[in-house]
């Protein structure tokens, strides 16, 4: 990974933007840790590929065993923007300002609200896509609600980062990388089609058939709304449940019923529909976020003053994560009170003694929270079209689908085909989405 050294000026740069041996003064210091090759910034991007992929499966974990994901996503909103704050002051604040690249706490004070609300746009995209997609884990499966939103996410949102970037990315490459996400698309929801079908055909060979099912409205696939968890909270009691879930054969019919009497949120009997519909938003929602981000550090449209700088990715990843959290946290204090999809009526208090499972919370909000700027440090210096690449985490998700909730066990031959298809297209894609990465100009 090529970085700026101490005693290198920033400002001298070869044709290709890299910092010229002959750039070194005795009294000038490095301002920031900044990636500078290709090398650097794809490797920034597995990282950010392993930590994005992982986080849903944490938080999938906690929904089924029953815990609330109000509590949960307040948790994890916590230190999701911990890892930003944390990530500005060390990379964004190592040694001094300079006018072309101000350290963090500097750019704090300029004259960059254009900038500001970019990044911020940003982040409200980001938190109402996270927050549909921590309910359509539920209804569509952790594997197939990633393959769809990332495939959306590459098909509308790189475009716009590829014409933003000044297409400094191979468009002769990354385009059949986003046909081949778009592909994917199809096959995701073939796939959820196939496996939803399976499922009908083991419940109704059960011989439990249905029996024991704890939920009010099922044609909805939503559980009784007037359920209070506070009673329940109060003296800090477990309510992440344990069952025969663990016991039940992975794939079965008393593995699928003892897991709804489990999980938080019901779906058994739900409308195929509404968990498709629930993806699909969170889907563009994602493709949102990144080509703002972009505009927010590289001011393409040339909002800010002139000699105002641009945006450093350090302080642009802060103002979009504290709006990130903002609107996360409104949301869920909403839903305590107001809960959507049939899910129990909780409170402020409630939440607050809620320790079960509050450890993943937080680790998910961190995974999520490096991973969102591994991503965005890798795409400043590839192209943010490049660092879509990691929108290929559905092959961590599948794997801890696989591994951890059993998901695709005991199913048809044709859900296999298509999932096998659906997996064969990511990987394909990610390795031509990586390869088309370019290296942006100073």
């Amino acid at each position: 990974m090529k970085v700026l050294k101490v005693g290198e000026s920033y400002s001298a740069r070869d044709s290709e933007g890299f910092v010229t041996p002959d750039s070194f003064f005795t009294n000038e210091i490095l301002e920031m840790y900044v990636v500078e090759d290709k090398g650097g910034a794809i490797a920034l991007m597995l990282a950010a590929l392993l930590f994005l992929g992982t986080w849903p499966a944490v938080l999938t974990l906690l929904e089924r065993r029953g815990r609330l994901p109000q509590h949960t996503y307040l948790d994890y909103s916590i230190t999701n923007l911990l890892a930003a704050i944390l990530i500005a002051l060390t990379f964004g604040q190592i040694g001094d300002s300079k006018p072309n690249m101000p350290n963090f706490f500097t750019q704090l004070s300029q004259d960059n609200w254009s900038s500001i609300l970019f990044a911020m746009a940003g982040g409200i995209v980001l938190s109402l896509g996270n927050l549909a997609t921590q309910y359509a884990w539920a209804f569509v499966g952790l594997s197939v609600t990633e393959v769809i939103t990332s495939s959306i996410t590459v098909v509308i949102g790189t475009t716009m980062n590829y014409f933003l970037d000044d297409r400094i990315n191979k468009a002769e490459i990354l385009f059949p990388g986003v046909g081949c996400f778009l592909i994917a698309v199809c096959l995701g929801s073939a796939v959820h089609s196939s496996n939803s079908a399976d499922n009908k055909e083991k419940l109704g060979g059960s011989s439990s058939n249905y029996k024991g099912i704890v939920y009010g409205d099922n044609k909805n696939g939503i559980n009784d709304p007037k359920k209070d968890l506070e009673n329940n909270l109060d003296s800090g009691s477990n309510h992440v449940l344990t069952s025969k879930t663990e016991k039940a054969k992975a794939g079965t019919a008393e593995f699928l019923i003892e897991l709804e009497n489990r999980r938080s949120i019901k779906v058994i009997g739900s409308n195929i529909f509404l968990g498709l519909g629930i993806v699909f938003f969170a889907g563009i929602c994602f493709s949102l976020f990144s080509p703002a981000f972009n505009l927010a550090t590289n001011d393409q449209w040339h909002t800010l003053k002139k000699g105002v700088p641009h945006l450093v990715v350090y302080t642009a990843f802060f103002y979009f994560s504290v709006s990130c959290f903002i609107l996360a946290i409104a949301l869920n204090l909403i839903f305590l009170y107001k809960p959507i999809l049939g899910l129990p009526r909780s409170s402020l208090k409630a939440y607050v003694n809620d320790w079960n499972g509050r450890q993943w919370a937080l680790l998910a909000g961190l995974l999520c929270g490096f991973g969102n700027g591994f991503q965005f440090m890798g795409g400043q210096a590839a192209g943010y079209a490049a660092a879509d690449a990691v929108q290929a985490l559905p092959l961590v998700s599948t794997f801890w689908g696989v591994v951890l909730f059993g998901e695709y066990r005991r199913s048809s031959k044709k859900t296999y085909v298509l999932l096998a298809s659906m997996l064969s297209m990511f990987i394909v894609a990610v390795a031509v989405l990586m390869a088309s990465s370019g290296h942006r100009k100073a």
